[in-house]
């Protein structure tokens, strides 16, 4: 048998039982520490994993949370979001689907240092990653039709956003200011030389009437 049928063999293709997971922990376990080099592995495709990271940040197996944070946090680091919207675990020898059914992480926590065109605000996501918002790592907002409410995401690596959580949100607004973009006045957040609008300042007049 060849080692490339080997690998197939011991692959994820459509894996529900306990040992499939547990040859992915192995493998992602041997793929290093912090966040692994996924962007440059480019392994076959072995299936979907019946694995879910919720609107929370809650990450589901079989439709049972996994309560333990240290497997959530190693599964975090060889996660991967493609061209084609979809998101992988991914090692040097496969690539399994997972849904995602907002973003992959949560911003938990916030830190801002410096004022005006110095100012830099720090991110602590739930699985560990910090991250300044800045270049390489933009902060956008989206309005919540449904609701009409505002979710901010910002970008923590790849294509891999976190979610802003609402409590950090309110915080994140209140360093929010008038700036002239464009021509135009917006309420916007500055980081690390970078200015993110979040809305018109006109909107934000008649939202706080």
């Amino acid at each position: 048998m060849t080692e490339r049928s080997e690998h197939r063999e011991q692959s994820l293709t459509g894996a529900t039982e306990a040992r499939g997971l547990e040859a992915l922990i192995s493998r992602a376990t041997r793929a290093g520490k912090g966040a692994a080099p996924v962007e440059r592995w480019n392994p076959d495709f072995c299936g979907d994993l019946d694995m879910e990271i919720k609107q929370d940040g809650t990450w589901f197996y079989l439709g049972t949370p996994i309560g333990r944070m240290p497997l959530v946090q190693l599964f975090s680091t060889v996660l991967r979001k493609d061209e084609d919207g979809r998101t992988y675990l991914v090692t040097p020898v496969e690539r399994v689907g997972i849904r995602v059914v907002d973003a992959p992480f949560i911003a938990v926590e916030m830190d801002v240092s410096g004022a005006g065109e110095e100012q830099i605000i720090t991110f602590r996501t739930n699985v560990g990653d910090v991250v300044e918002a800045g270049p390489g790592h933009p902060l956008r907002f989206v309005d919540e039709n449904e609701t009409g409410g505002l979710k901010p995401y910002v970008l923590v690596r790849g294509r891999l956003e976190a979610l802003v959580s609402r409590p950090v949100m309110y915080e994140l607004v209140e360093h929010g200011e008038e700036i002239d973009i464009d021509g135009r006045t917006m309420f916007a957040v500055r980081s690390k030389g970078e200015v993110y609008p979040i809305m018109p300042a006109e909107k934000l007049k008649r939202l706080s009437a």
